[in-house]
Parts: C-alpha cells; sequence; structure tokens
C-alpha cells in the first residue's frame, strides 16, 4: 500500500471544475494552489490504511482533517472532497 499512496502522491492532477468543488463542498474559498497544497498535505499525512480502492476510485480518509478524497484509479485525477464525520 506505501508504493500506491506514493504513485497516488506523485501523480494526483487537477480539472479546473474540481477546485469549484472542493470550495463548495469543504465551504471554503481556496485558490487552486491553496486547494493543492492542502490535497497533497491530506495525501501525505494519511496512513496508508486509509487508502482504499473502491471500482475505479481510490478513496482516501483523513480523521484529522475530516475529509475523504476521491480520486480516479486510472487517470489519478482528484474527484472530489467531501467532509466526514469519523472513519470506523
Amino acid at each position: 500500500m506505501e508504493s500506491l499512496r506514493k504513485q497516488i502522491l506523485k501523480n494526483h492532477c487537477y480539472t479546473k471544475l474540481v477546485y469549484e468543488r472542493i470550495n463548495k463542498k469543504l465551504n471554503v474559498s481556496n485558490t487552486n494552489t491553496e486547494s493543492e497544497v492542502l490535497i497533497k498535505k491530506i495525501l501525505q499525512e494519511t496512513p496508508t490504511k486509509h487508502y482504499v480502492k473502491k471500482g475505479k476510485n481510490f478513496y482516501v480518509s483523513n480523521n484529522s482533517f475530516m475529509v475523504r478524497i476521491t480520486i480516479n484509479s486510472n487517470t489519478y485525477r482528484v474527484i472530489t472532497v467531501d467532509r466526514i464525520k469519523s472513519i470506523l
């Protein structure tokens, strides 16, 4: 799983629309750069056990930030970021 985490960290990317989606879902007004820094920090700080592949997506859940990042497993594009209550 550590190699998967490194691969996601190295290859994750964004579309123009995802920046708007991140701001809307997290109820923030980040610049594109601020969103990228936040996503990278979450990906770096999330333990590998919280990287899960389901179907065509990776789900990265982090209790400290209270978010789940959805990433396409083929393109490594960030699809969305959702608020979560906690990881079981």
